[in-house]
């Protein structure tokens, strides 16, 4: 082993990461103390830090749970129609235009133009689920319909030679050959989900949830307040992010460290 691989061997996995944090942190406070400290635009981040302390769990509770639930249901149903989808391809290669073209369409769909008709036709959280839905489907049909065609040639051949049709070969060989593309393509998709959830509430009526809440900070001119609802939001997105990538690592712990989580 080498010097230099030695010295890798000795640093622990999280030092990078932190080393990051740091850097971004000094960056932050050394611009908002500097070129953006007569506007007020940028707080510090101790005053960032200062506010999501003084406004606790009471004030961000009820905002996490209402986005948190719209995210995890658009989720759910966009990521359960885009498998649908895929195995669709799958089984009925004929009609794979004609899938590609729709989730093509919903991923070109500006959701800013889209919101405003959903909160119009529909009441509730409804429309800020079903942005959050849009926002997941072309991401993972694409992963998913990728893993199902990886599947191993021999494999495919072997189950063909006794007799399987697309759907023996779809159970026996094609689904646990997608396992590592899927969850890659959900990794990507929770993130999605959570964006398409907030950006929903910029537009409908809720009665609690994250983008609402830096609505209200930015009417208010209250700075601090929307970094630190910026800052959960982006927290929100990493953990839905951390947590598929377990799931993957659960489920799939055959696939690349790189392909299944981290």
């Amino acid at each position: 082993m080498t010097a230099v691989a030695a010295r890798r061997a000795t640093v622990p996995g999280w030092a990078g990461p932190a080393a990051g944090i740091v850097a971004v942190l000094a960056v932050w406070e050394l611009l908002a103390v500097t070129v953006f400290s007569g506007g007020h635009a940028v707080p510090t981040p101790q005053g960032v830090v200062r506010t999501l302390a003084a406004d606790g769990w009471s004030f961000y509770g009820p905002h996490l749970r209402g986005t948190g639930s719209e995210a995890l249901r658009g989720f759910l149903w966009g990521n359960a129609l885009a498998i649908g989808m895929a195995l669709l391809v799958v089984l009925v290669p004929p009609l794979e235009r004609v899938v590609t073209q729709l989730a093509v369409a919903s991923y070109c769909l500006p959701i800013i133009a889209v919101g405003p008709i959903l909160t119009v036709v529909f009441d509730g959280d409804t429309p800020m689920v079903a942005l959050s839905a849009l926002s997941v489907v072309f991401t993972t049909l694409i992963g998913v319909l990728a893993g199902l065609r990886a599947a191993d040639r021999a494999s495919v051949d072997l189950v063909r030679a006794y007799g399987g049709g697309r759907w023996a070969v779809l159970r026996r060989v094609r689904l646990a050959a997608a396992l590592p593309a899927a969850f890659t393509a959900l990794k990507i998709a929770a993130p999605a989900a959570v964006l398409g959830a907030i950006i929903g509430e910029f537009m409908g009526r809720v009665p609690a949830g994250l983008g609402l809440a830096m609505i209200v900070a930015q009417q208010q001119l209250n700075v601090e307040r929307t970094w630190g609802v910026a800052l959960v939001a982006g927290a929100l997105a990493g953990l839905s992010y951390a947590a598929i990538a377990l799931v993957g690592r659960l489920v799939a712990p055959w696939a690349p460290r790189g392909e299944a989580g981290r």
